[in-house]
């Protein structure tokens, strides 16, 4: 059964949520608009210029014919309005552009995929920000919002090639247990993704950084590397989910 949570005073099923994308006309935020439609999601992808996201919306479109997409292009305001909300912006504004949007986020489950980073010479580096992650620095600016830090380490260029089969642990932390059941229950319905849940926002600090780690091995290999977890039980302990690789 999907996750039930309550959105507005009202109860929604993570199955048919409507997500919106701040920041969505980006390699990332796009490719993930494109699987999450495909899924069954409605889906808004949101950007500080409307024009931008309706052509990009377009640009999915023609290049998908067959899926008969259904997404909405739209500014900012229009993805914040969404029952859940991804934001997709580079990690320098990530904080500023949802602090603007406080009121509006207020009690929604709000996914951070921003990753802190810069690169030295031919190396990634990880960024810590003063408050240990991206992710809480964003809970801090929306401290009424149940902030998730999910998805960093899915290659953008797969995620928006639907004939590529995605092969990816996504790994969740949050301070709100029932956020990231939702979370997981959108994840699971992108095929070839496993949700797992890797505890509280303090743990975002060690997701972040990671990705700079994977980046170096898409250099030195000449590929784009995806987590893959060993040694996990079929089913969760705890919450009963599935685990088993499809």
């Amino acid at each position: 059964m999907p996750s039930t949570v309550v959105v507005g005073g009202c109860l929604w099923q993570a199955r048919w949520m409507k997500i919106g994308i701040i920041g969505g006309t980006g390699p990332a935020g796009s490719g993930l608009a494109l699987r999450l439609n495909v899924a069954g999601y409605d889906v808004v992808i949101g950007s500080r210029d409307k024009a931008r996201s309706v052509e990009k919306v377009k640009e999915l479109q023609a290049l998908w014919p067959s899926h008969n997409l259904t997404i909405v292009g739209g500014d900012n305001a229009d993805a914040v309005n969404c029952d859940l909300v991804v934001v997709a912006t580079p990690w320098d504004s990530t904080a500023t552009i949802v602090g603007d949007y406080a009121s509006q986020l207020a009690g929604k489950i709000v996914i951070t995929m921003a990753n802190a980073l810069v690169k030295v010479g031919k190396e990634f580096q990880p960024l810590v920000p003063p408050r240990g992650s991206i992710a809480a620095h964003v809970q801090a600016e929306i401290p009424l919002s149940k902030v998730v830090a999910a998805l960093q380490h899915l290659p953008a260029k797969e995620l928006g090639n639907l004939n590529h089969h995605v092969d990816s642990d996504v790994l969740i932390c949050s301070d709100h247990p029932e956020a990231i059941e939702t979370v997981s229950d959108i994840v699971e319905k992108i095929p070839g993704c496993r949700p797992l849940n890797t505890g509280r926002l303090s743990n975002a600090l060690a997701l972040e950084a990671f990705t700079a780690v994977m980046l170096q091995m898409n250099v030195r290999y000449k590929t784009r590397v995806a987590p893959r977890m060993t040694g996990l039980p079929d089913v969760d302990p705890v919450s009963g989910r599935n685990l088993k690789i499809s």
